[in-house]
């Protein structure tokens, strides 16, 4: 059974940083197309950023500079770090993946390109 389950979010004040984790269980993240995306209150689901299969990344120009997604092979896990964060970040944010690596169908950052989700963790930045 394919599973996403998404830790680390928090509190921070706004400058500050947070790593997301999204362990993976019954698929490989190497291979797959792993995923974060946000929700903030009354507002759509956005993509964040990704890491496809060949490790080639895509960022939303929001979190450019900011935000780095990455992989850990042996904990078969997705991170995003995440550096000089500002309320405009806060957010409920999710882990998703496709597991054939290919996450290009609608766009890399299109929530109809992934198709397994996490549960989400809150972050929140204040001023």
């Amino acid at each position: 059974q394919v599973n996403l389950v998404e830790s680390g979010g928090g509190s921070v004040q706004a400058g500050g940083s947070l790593r997301l984790s999204c362990k993976a269980s019954g698929f490989s993240i190497t291979s797959a197309c792993g995923a974060w995306f946000r929700q903030a209150p009354g507002k759509e689901r956005e993509g964040v950023a990704i890491m496809d299969g060949d490790g080639d990344t895509t960022y939303a120009d929001s979190v450019k500079g900011r935000f780095t997604v990455s992989k850990d092979y042996a904990e078969n896990t997705l991170y995003l770090e995440m550096t000089s964060l500002k309320p405009e970040d806060t957010a409920m944010y999710y882990c998703a993946a496709e597991e054939d690596g290919y996450c290009y169908t609608f766009g890399p950052l299109d929530q109809r390109s992934h198709h397994t989700w996490g549960q989400g963790t809150q972050v929140t930045v204040s001023s």
